[in-house]
């Protein structure tokens, strides 16, 4: 099954979710196995955004919370706060060039965040794009 990169980061945003679900309710688990739930199929793309997430996670909420006017990323909804992670982490961590990284974390909020989130997001993001 050929999934593309932007099908990819549909199931990271899912799986960093469901883990920050986890966290919140101190709930055990295991990454990989929390993968594994999401996505049927074994992919290096998905372990690289969701293991630099979490690995990364503190100095990307200390990025976002720069950059976010006004709001702290802990305030945003878990999924806005799962595109915003992803977002940062691969404009600051990976080879993705840096218009797909945000074009891609823009188009998952206007699936998954309502207009005013998205607008933050995208402007946090060309923060971070401009600053790094």
């Amino acid at each position: 099954m050929q999934t593309n990169r932007s099908e990819l980061r549909k199931l990271c945003m899912t799986i960093l979710y469901q883990i920050e679900i986890y966290n919140q309710n101190h709930i055990d688990y295991e990454t990989d196995k929390v993968i594994n739930e999401v996505s049927e199929i074994e992919n290096e793309f998905i372990k690289e955004i969701v293991y630099g997430v979490i690995t990364y996670k503190k100095e990307i909420d200390d990025i976002a919370n720069k950059y976010l006017d006004g709001w702290t990323i802990d305030r945003l909804g878990n999924t806005d706060g799962a595109i915003l992670r992803m977002g940062i982490f691969e404009l600051l961590y990976t080879s993705t060039p840096e218009v797909v990284a945000i074009n891609e974390a823009v188009e998952l909020a206007k699936i998954y965040s309502d207009d005013k989130v998205r607008k933050m997001l995208n402007a946090c993001l060309d923060k971070v794009y401009h600053n790094k």
